[in-house]
């Protein structure tokens, strides 16, 4: 990509630039270690090139509270898999978020889509956890004991898992949403010592009773000893008999006490998608998280305690660990239980508008929608105090990155952050010292040793390659769950190149230092031996005002054909006549590539996804390669399972047809 078809959104002003927390941390590298760094590039290569001094300042630069003092060493080993780090040190991520809530200042906004509304003051909210950890200790709950939660985005949710650390257990979670397989797929694995559950949740409108589903779970999961019930829908119901009523126990004057735990001590469980399979526990630590966490809000987001944080995310997807990791600046957070388009497609808008929202994170299918939907947030809201926006979960389309300046907000910091649950955090996305152009990803995160590899293991740029991350990070997982020789840890993320983490993403690296990505690397579209991720055929498809959504498949069939089909779900009132495939067709032979327009063109009535937004791609590449549904499909991941029948006939019908050849 030239300079020259570049278009350049939005620069950072000099003075937000210099009294940014990464400005400042700049200048302290300088002023305390004489690491003299003019840009954001030369900040990150060093990063990179001393992964050891960079980690240890982040830990001094924050001044982690610990009760081994400072550590002796930051990384032990820096073999992939198998890095350890700060050795010998104790710490407890709990304990250094909530140092920051000391005061009367509000913590937590808790609203639904109802208009409700609660306020949660850093007082309150320290008193409560160290309530609610005191009645685990009274339970029986110890140190790596885990604590299973099917809880929605409210203040409870934050208060549990706040608990649950201080005790030094181990957190998982799951949405209220999940069907029963769905759950005890995930948490029988784990053995659970104690779960906390919802009486039931709201959206769009509709009341949903989760109280039965509770109880099967318990009885699924012998391992359970005590049941938390929180009231969700109605508090002044109590709590059926057997269950421990959760508002009883936030109350009190308990003394907070945190569990000193190894640095590598895990945290949380937070899982793959499973959608061919049982998902696969991912376990993170207490010092990974907290470190890439002060990090990541800090320097990246630019966050401290003046700033309201909202992150409209299911307790289902990582996104809502790192709202919670959010108040490691002393943020004040924002939860969200309810549908996102409650009031229209406008909603989210209007509580960052209502709220005073800072910053803003969201999915990208999210912006994607207002855009098609035609609101102008800007215009209907007051988003004068909206600093910046991170969109995640997938790319974000060329035309959706103008809608934000256009129609949100001309002055606001726009960020794509691509990482995901493996790390619990970003490998690249947006940082407060550079530009923003149009399509592109800022760069790698600080501390990620990130790059684009061709085949043969060679780095690219200007080239589509292998998301590779060369050096460890402290966010990697420690482990995988009941992987005791940790065989699947590697085949995940190191089989490809030894040694070297594989993330699975197509990504490709401008001569700027800027990025962007692609699609997922499994799930490519190899025609002729041309590569091309699905992403760059979404972002030209979706932009025709015909599409709402698209997915599209590469599919090497058992006789050695390609079988590439488009399936696209119509905007209400439109048909799929030859004229639109016709435009369809032209629009990805001239935005993408000749040899990427599909043998087929079908209207769908949607596109499955899994519960954290991520289309189907490789189980419909499975049904359509002639596995059967029961080994390529697990429901109890997808969104909306019903959207599975309509492709479970298709493939059926195609390999029937195949067959008859």
């Amino acid at each position: 990509m030239s300079s020259e078809t570049r278009e350049l959104l939005w620069t950072p002003p000099p003075g937000r630039v210099a009294d940014s927390n990464m400005g400042r941390y700049q200048r302290w590298l300088a002023d305390t270690h004489g690491v003299t760094t003019t840009d954001y590039q030369s900040l990150w290569r060093w990063s990179t090139e001393n992964t050891d001094q960079f980690w240890g300042t982040i830990w001094q630069y924050f001044r982690v509270e610990s009760l081994d003092g400072p550590p002796a060493e930051v990384l032990a080993s820096h073999s992939m898999p198998g890095a350890r780090w700060f050795p010998g040190t104790r710490v407890n991520w709990a304990q250094n978020l909530l140092r920051r809530f000391q005061s009367e200042a509000t913590a937590i906004v808790a609203l639904d889509e109802r208009g409700t509304r609660s306020h949660t003051s850093g007082v309150e909210l320290t008193q409560q956890v160290a309530n609610l950890a005191a009645h685990l200790r009274a339970m029986g709950v110890r140190p790596g004991d885990r604590v299973a939660a099917v809880l929605p985005n409210t203040a409870p949710a934050i208060v549990s898992i706040l608990a649950c650390a201080s005790v030094g257990a181990v957190w998982s979670c799951c949405a209220p949403d999940f069907g029963l397989k769905g759950l005890v797929d995930r948490f029988r694995q784990i053995e659970p010592a104690l779960l906390i559950g919802v009486d039931g949740y709201r959206f769009n409108g509709k009341t949903n009773h989760r109280l039965d589903l509770i109880a099967e779970l318990r009885a699924q999961l012998p391992t359970v000893q005590h049941t938390i019930l929180v009231r969700n829908l109605d508090p002044e119901v109590p709590a059926p008999e057997g269950y421990h009523d959760y508002d009883d126990l936030i109350r009190g004057e308990a003394t907070a006490s945190y569990e000193p735990v190894p640095f590598d001590h895990p945290l949380w469980i937070l899982y793959s998608s499973g959608t061919t399979g049982l998902p696969k526990g991912i376990v993170h630590s207490h010092g990974g998280i907290l470190l890439e966490s002060l990090k990541a809000n800090a320097l990246h987001y630019d966050l401290d305690d003046s700033d309201r944080v909202f992150i409209a995310a299911s307790t289902a997807w990582v996104v809502w660990n790192m709202l919670v990791d959010a108040m490691v600046t002393g943020a004040t957070v924002i939860t969200y239980d309810g549908s996102f388009t409650a009031q229209g497609p406008g909603t989210l808008f209007g509580i960052c508008g209502e709220h005073g929202v800072t910053r803003f994170g969201t999915g990208a299918a999210y912006l994607s929608m207002c855009e098609k939907s035609g609101v102008k947030p800007g215009a209907d809201y007051d988003l004068s105090g909206l600093r910046s926006i991170m969109s995640t979960g997938s790319p974000l389309p060329d035309t959706t990155w103008r809608w934000v300046y256009d129609a949100v907000n001309a002055d606001v910091h726009l960020g794509s952050d691509s990482g995901g649950t493996d790390v619990a955090t970003a490998f690249v996305g947006a940082n407060p010292l550079q530009p923003v152009y149009r399509g592109e990803i800022q760069g790698p995160c600080l501390g990620v040793a990130v790059q684009s590899w061709d085949p043969d293991g060679r780095p690219v740029v200007d080239e589509v390659g292998e998301m590779v991350i060369t050096a460890p990070m402290p966010s990697m997982p420690i482990y995988f769950w009941n992987d005791p020789d940790g065989l699947r840890y590697h085949d995940a993320y190191f089989g490809t190149f030894p040694g070297v983490w594989r993330h699975g993403d197509w990504i490709s690296f401008t001569p700027h230092g800027t990025c962007r990505i692609h699609g997922r690397s499994d799930a490519t579209i190899n025609r002729g031996g041309v590569r091309m991720g699905s992403a760059d055929i979404y972002q030209a498809v979706e932009s025709l005002p015909e599409i709402t959504t698209a997915l599209v498949i590469g599919a090497e069939l058992p006789d050695g054909r390609y079988h590439m089909p488009l399936f696209v779900v119509l905007e209400p009132g439109i048909d799929l006549d030859d004229a639109l495939t016709e435009k369809i067709r032209t629009t990805i032979r001239t935005a993408v590539s000749p040899r990427h327009v599909p043998d087929e063109i079908l209207a769908v009535p949607a596109v499955p996804v899994t519960r954290t937004g991520k289309r189907l791609e490789i189980p419909i590449k499975k049904l359509i390669q002639g596995a059967a549904p029961e080994a390529a499909l697990n429901r109890a991941t997808v969104a909306e399972a019903a959207t599975l029948d309509w492709f479970i006939d298709y493939a059926h019908n195609f390999n029937q047809a195949a067959r008859s050849r």
